[in-house]
């Protein structure tokens, strides 16, 4: 499956850092493998830092949240694993501790993907974690693709189980809320999640994208629990009215609607799902219509997401591939276990366009964005199965103007996360939300990047913080990182 990373700034000095999951051999065989953490040198250079760090433990990983869930002004980390997860409290310094049992986490499942959300809006972040299947080294069964050398088996091959919900408490302890929040579901394979608004209420919902079973869309019902929607809302299925193989998933309002949609990666022979938000509660699939279906159909896709690479205002589609299968093309000429990472860019009239941006295939995974060298534009990470991460430096990006805001909760969580930013400039008005998760298993800068294209003022920035405050900024100049403190 492989495995994800995240861009953040772990130790606090505004550049951003790299942390890098790593899976492992399974017993009996050898390798022992750890994450690996990079503190950015601020001059294009990353040092490896992870011994000494606590990070340095053996662990068999997936994914990758980061969060401040005490609000203590530094970011934790939350690692996803097989045989079970960990959670990372970074305690300054340099330096993580394991505080997963004190904390009262206990998911010991096959877990992929998770998000910090604060879902009841108390100031205090909350965590989501996706689980996948019922599988285990001594219950592995044997599938082929050509009847003579072992293969990956399919999901239905395992029985699903349920994702978790935890509660942060606060001082430091979480409680398990599933079953009280409605979450639970023990049918379901879940790979990725992505938090948003899809109503607009103001309050946190859940898209979860699930392996050969129906996706699920959790509207948040503003009384600590969740109501499963997916079915009625459209994003269940595929266009046939089939569960497809959902792995990565974004959301963002791409055509400036004022409503969030949704892109989701799927299996090779299903193309990518870009469900549009008509605003009524109900999703309509335009990718089968679309660039974004054509460009996307012999592809199988992990890592994605929505970001501004061109900072003209508009966000645009990065896909990040790679089969599962190695001799994949002895069975399916047409599809290849290595395959280029696909840029969509957006013309501006809600449809997308293909650019020809890399050269190299990759048997991709997780994917994240952040602007590293702190140029303006965003720059692209991504982990890839059984060989080296590649990091994109974005050199053309910035010749368009931009306004990155990084948010600091006082009432409301200090990551800001669940607040809207709306930035408005003479060429219109656009939004963004402060959130977690996405993509497949990795984690992106949680600043908010905004491209300004020609114009080098934003005459009205406006912040709706989860605590309900509201706050207004004028005439920002551009190309600027600005932190902005809840008042």
């Amino acid at each position: 499956m492989g495995p994800g990373c995240a861009f953040f700034d772990f130790d606090g000095d505004g550049w951003l850092d790299i942390l890098l999951i790593n899976g492992s051999d399974l017993a009996p065989h050898g390798r022992h493998t750890t994450a690996a953490l990079y503190r950015n040198n601020r001059d294009g250079t990353f040092t490896d830092v992870t011994r000494g760090s606590g990070l340095d433990i053996e662990i068999y990983g997936f994914g990758v949240t980061i969060g401040d869930y005490d609000n203590d002004g530094r970011e934790d980390v939350y690692i996803t694993a097989l045989g079970g997860d960990h959670l990372f409290h970074n305690e300054g310094g340099g330096h993580f501790r394991d505080v997963t049992r004190e904390a009262g986490i206990a998911n010991a499942a096959f877990s992929t993907g998770a998000a910090w959300l604060d879902y009841d809006r108390d100031g205090k972040l909350d965590l989501f974690v996706a689980n996948y299947v019922q599988w285990t080294q001594q219950g592995d069964l044997w599938c082929s693709l050509d009847g003579s050398t072992k293969s990956y088996c399919t999901p239905e091959s395992y029985k699903g189980t349920s994702s978790r919900l935890y509660h942060n408490l606060g001082g430091g302890k979480f409680e398990d809320v599933t079953e009280k929040a409605g979450l639970a579901d023990a049918s379901s394979k879940s790979l990725g999640v992505t938090v948003f608004d899809f109503n607009n209420d103001g309050w946190p919902d859940l898209f979860v994208a699930n392996d050969t079973q129906p996706n699920k869309l959790y509207r948040n019902l503003q009384n600590g629990r969740f109501k499963e929607e997916g079915l009625t809302a459209g994003v269940a299925f595929g266009e046939d009215g089939v569960a497809r193989g959902a792995m990565g998933v974004d959301a963002a309002d791409y055509d400036r609607s004022g409503r969030q949609h949704l892109i989701v990666g799927n299996f090779s022979n299903q193309m990518m799902g870009l469900y549009h938000n008509e605003g009524n509660g109900l999703f309509v699939d335009e990718a089968p219509r679309s660039t974004v279906g054509r460009a996307s159909l012999l592809s199988l896709t992990f890592g994605l997401f929505f970001f501004d690479y061109d900072l003209d205002g508009y966000p645009d589609i990065l896909a990040a591939n790679g089969h599962i299968e190695e001799q994949i093309g002895r069975v399916q000429p047409k599809i290849q276990y290595a395959e280029l990472p696909l840029l969509l860019h957006n013309n501006g009239h809600g449809k997308f366009d293909q650019v020809n941006a890399f050269t190299k295939p990759l048997v991709a995974r997780g994917a994240a964005y952040g602007d590293f060298d702190r140029d303006g534009d965003l720059d692209v990470l991504v982990a890839t199965n059984n060989g080296p991460a590649v990091l994109y430096r974005n050199d053309g990006g910035n010749r368009n103007h931009w306004l990155q805001l990084k948010l600091v909760g006082t009432k409301s969580n200090r990551d800001g996360m669940g607040a809207v930013a709306r930035v408005t400039s003479a060429g219109g008005a656009q939004w963004q939300m402060v959130h977690s998760g996405s993509s497949y298993c990795s984690a992106s800068d949680l600043a908010l990047t905004f491209g300004l294209g020609k114009d080098t003022v934003a005459t009205l920035v406006e912040i709706e913080w989860p605590s309900g405050t509201r706050q207004k900024l004028t005439n920002v100049p551009a190309n600027q990182q600005l932190i902005v403190k809840e008042p």
